[in-house]
């Protein structure tokens, strides 16, 4: 009983804050279309996020958990995960905004958490990777290995790629985002040419737990 009331002054000391959040924006509804006779739902995720950890700040947006951009703090744009999203990507929108979000949620780390420390039980996630093509695999064709790391929260890792053993450049930088229950995914991707006898091996790095997950390709 202790530890429930604990908990629950903790969350108390919270209340306060929550004046500084921006006011949501409601559209207005949309007539549904007539011929439409079954209501299809779907989820579109703003997740911005900051941690003692590295990124210490990051902010990923999805669609049907399916991630469109992450957000470049270092020069301030959204970059697209797919080059199809690039035209949105450039479009000037929210970005007043987003440093508001990013402001208050240092605040809250900064503040806030020292106050919590030992208060709210701490989560952690072992990632899970696995590798695949993203096209059907022909030898000798260009094609791209996909890095695919679940289970993650927090959201601090690092991804590396080796073949046959020996490190390899030029990976796509690693793409953060939200899916529904708080938790985070991950993608890296490698532009290659197969060829037979190849081994990848996608090498992640959890580095709050020093744990260490690898996937290959072969």
């Amino acid at each position: 009983m202790d530890h429930e009331l604990s908990q629950g002054a903790a969350l108390l000391r919270l209340l306060p804050l929550l004046w500084l959040l921006p006011q949501s924006w409601t559209a207005p509804e949309a007539p549904t279309p007539g011929w439409r006779d079954e209501l299809q739902n779907h989820t579109f995720l703003h997740t911005m996020y900051c941690q003692n950890g590295s990124p210490s700040v990051g902010l990923s947006e999805a669609y049907n958990e399916d991630q469109l951009f992450f957000f470049d703090f270092s020069q301030n744009i959204r970059v697209p995960r797919l080059p199809e999203f690039a035209d949105w990507a450039h479009k000037p929108r929210d970005t007043s905004n987003i440093f508001f979000d990013k402001a208050f949620c240092r605040a809250i780390i900064e503040e806030i958490g020292p106050e919590l420390d030992g208060q709210i039980p701490v989560s952690r996630g072992l990632p899970i990777a696995e590798v695949f093509t993203l096209k059907p695999l022909e030898f000798g064709k260009p094609n791209t290995l996909v890095c695919f790391i679940s289970n993650l929260f927090p959201p601090t890792l690092t991804v590396n790629w080796q073949h046959d053993s020996a490190p390899v450049e030029g990976a796509s930088p690693t793409f953060v985002s939200a899916v529904d229950g708080l938790t985070f995914q991950a993608f890296s991707y490698l532009n290659f040419t197969p060829a037979p006898g190849d081994i990848f091996s996608c090498i992640v790095t959890h580095e709050l737990d020093s744990y260490t997950a690898i996937a290959f390709w072969d």
